[in-house]
């Protein structure tokens, strides 16, 4: 499927899924102050951790399907973590 026409689209929609549940989670932890510190600065730090992975990607030329991979395995692993 990596090579697939489809590919991107594939990864944006799980991409989108894996946020949303994410988000979804992080909310309600939010609203039942249950959310810890250390979910707030996981909330930040993961996005610049998978934005600088993205950008190396890009600048070596692996493609777009690369610069998305780190943003959606952290989208993933969130919505996994935080439904169990």
């Amino acid at each position: 499927m990596k090579h697939s026409p489809f590919a991107w689209s594939m990864m944006l929609g799980d991409l989108t899924l894996a946020s949303w549940e994410t988000i979804m989670h992080r909310t309600r932890m939010m609203a039942d102050g249950s959310c810890t510190i250390g979910e707030y600065q996981r909330m930040g730090t993961e996005k610049l951790v998978a934005m600088q992975s993205a950008a190396i990607a890009l600048a070596t030329g692996q493609g777009h399907a690369a610069a998305m991979q780190p943003f959606l395995s952290k989208a993933r692993a969130n919505a996994r973590r935080l439904r169990a």
